[in-house]
């Protein structure tokens, strides 16, 4: 799979994530960082995908393509690592500033995710 290819820029997404007892939370997220053919990462501020993530390490992206139609993917992840600093973090502020109306001083971690499986959106 290469994940360049499979996901598109511009696109969006829905990232669902489940807490230890199985309360699930989705929230749309923007295009992740790709960090190379397996791993994808997102800037988290302190939420209930945060919280979820620090409790159970598995999640899902689902993606549409930017343009008609239904193109994306559907991504099963699981997380590998979380930041709280560095140059990753500041990159995905730096974005957000230019493309959210939300401070991007809230974000305040990055999670990082191994992609597990990848299917078409349909």
């Amino acid at each position: 799979m290469n994940l360049r290819e499979t996901l598109e820029p511009g696109g969006k997404g829905i990232l669902s994530t489940a807490s230890r007892t199985g309360a699930v939370n989705t929230a749309v997220y923007a295009f992740p960082q790709i960090v190379d053919g397996e791993t994808v990462a997102w800037g988290m501020t302190d939420g209930r995908t945060w919280d979820n993530v620090q409790e159970n390490p598995y999640a899902a992206y689902t993606y549409f393509a930017s343009g008609e139609g239904f193109r994306g993917a559907r991504l099963t992840l699981t997380l590998s690592r979380t930041e709280d600093s560095g140059e990753m973090l500041a990159k995905i502020r730096r974005q957000a500033d230019t493309i959210s109306p939300a401070n991007p001083e809230s974000i305040r971690h990055v999670a990082y995710f191994q992609v597990i499986e990848s299917r078409p959106l349909v």
